[in-house]
């Protein structure tokens, strides 16, 4: 398919420059300083690409990206301004959380290597992480009931996908974190931000949490049992107040003969506001236990000063919202880059997810990051597979003349 780039803005010169910049890398263009003019390009030529100007004379870029939600456009979009980074940042916030796919944005004046940089993006810096997909199509929430969540958890319905984590100094393989797939036989893929809510409200998440935390044990007991590959596992906001839940983790652990500092409890920052006090005996008594607590999606919350220094955590999760973006903009880079001082300055590992590209990882490297996690390193993965993607990295590493033990020194080609 020939790759097209849509061209809006109202300086003519601008327009010009992005054009000669495009035709370098083999793309047709269109240029245009109206926005009718615009979308009747966009309806006629569907173009693969789009540029846009947020400062027009008439109508502004944040209404034009407005109506291309609303139209919801696919193409690629990159933002373009000389009204200030911050605006830039805000204008790419904006539209990628209205759905739009945003590869960057550029602040005039420009280089060439810069648009090329983001052109060759390819749609992945600013897209929306896709649900991992399981056997059968998805359905929408409210489609199961109760009746069916009891019988998914008796039948262990369930199964766990998982998602490496590596140390981004070394690019070498610390660990993984386990995640809940729920494929109905009839009813197809149920996704987490369904059989949560519904689990929660009918008081079957103890149930869940339970089956869960069976099957994540069982597979690093059998998987990895002399390997110091760790393993994170979530916690829903209702387990929290189960103070027993620390008595129970630590007798299925010793159980299968596994190192309970292995083990990762992630807790969301909302979550551990449910029952302030109730979390943080909890939280003390598995912290006593040799169990280690990552708060999840820091950043995106009200209250997240108050819960580093509320509850003993041992890990910092940097959201992936600030992650993502982060090679194409500067405010991200400062921010993940200060989120990172902030958990070393408390004595915290920092794990940043939300990695889908080289650029990404290789920044998290320079800031001193200690893990990452995301699509460029490894999707989630069955069990099975994870031990093929292991032997993998083991082979890229021993080419790399870099391979040791096995457990120890795997290494992931970036």
């Amino acid at each position: 398919m020939e790759q097209s780039l849509l061209i809006l803005d109202d300086d003519a010169a601008v327009a010009s420059t992005i054009r000669i910049m495009a035709e370098r890398m083999a793309l047709s263009v269109e240029a245009t300083d109206s926005a009718w003019a615009f979308f009747e390009a966009l309806e006629l030529r569907k173009p693969t690409h789009i540029a846009l100007d947020l400062v027009m004379p008439r109508v502004d870029g944040v209404e034009v990206l407005l109506e291309l939600a609303r139209r919801g456009c696919k193409a690629p979009i990159i933002i373009t301004s000389g009204a200030g980074s911050r605006v830039l940042d805000a204008a790419r916030r904006a539209s990628t959380e209205n759905g739009l796919n945003v590869l960057g944005t550029l602040a005039k004046p420009f280089t060439f290597a810069k648009f090329k940089a983001l052109m060759e993006l390819d749609g992945r810096a600013g897209a929306a992480e896709p649900a991992p997909r399981g056997g059968g199509p998805s359905i929408a929430e409210g489609a199961v009931s109760t009746h069916d969540l009891e019988q998914a958890i008796a039948e262990r319905q369930f199964s766990l996908a998982y998602q490496p984590k590596i140390r981004c100094a070394d690019r070498k393989v610390f660990g993984f974190e386990a995640l809940a797939r729920w494929e109905h036989p009839t009813k197809g893929a149920i996704p987490p931000a369904t059989f949560i809510p519904l689990a929660e409200a009918n008081n079957l998440i103890g149930d869940l949490t339970d089956h869960v935390l069976d099957q994540a044990l069982d597979w690093l007991a059998s998987s990895f049992a002399a390997s110091p590959l760790h393993l994170a596992i979530n916690l829903s906001a209702r387990s929290l107040d189960d103070i027993r839940l620390a008595d129970r983790l630590a007798a299925a652990v010793d159980a299968r003969g596994i190192d309970p500092g292995r083990i990762i409890l992630e807790l969301t920052e909302t979550s551990a506001m449910v029952d302030p006090l109730t979390t943080l005996n909890l939280a003390t008594r598995l912290r006593l236990k040799g169990f280690q607590l990552s708060i999840d999606d820091f950043g995106i919350g009200y209250s997240s000063l108050a819960q580093l220094a509320r509850l003993p955590f041992s890990e910092l999760k940097i959201d992936t919202s600030f992650v993502r973006p982060m090679a194409a903009s500067e405010e991200c880079r400062k921010i993940v880059r200060a989120m990172i001082g902030l958990g070393h300055s408390l004595g915290l590992r920092v794990t940043a997810e939300g990695v889908e590209d080289a650029p990404s990882l290789a920044l998290l490297q320079d800031m001193n990051c200690d893990l990452a996690q995301g699509y460029h390193i490894g999707r989630p993965m069955t069990g099975l597979a994870v031990m093929a993607w292991m032997a993998g990295a083991f082979r890229d590493a021993a080419a790399q003349g870099t391979a040791g033990t096995f457990d120890e020194t795997v290494s992931v080609a970036s």
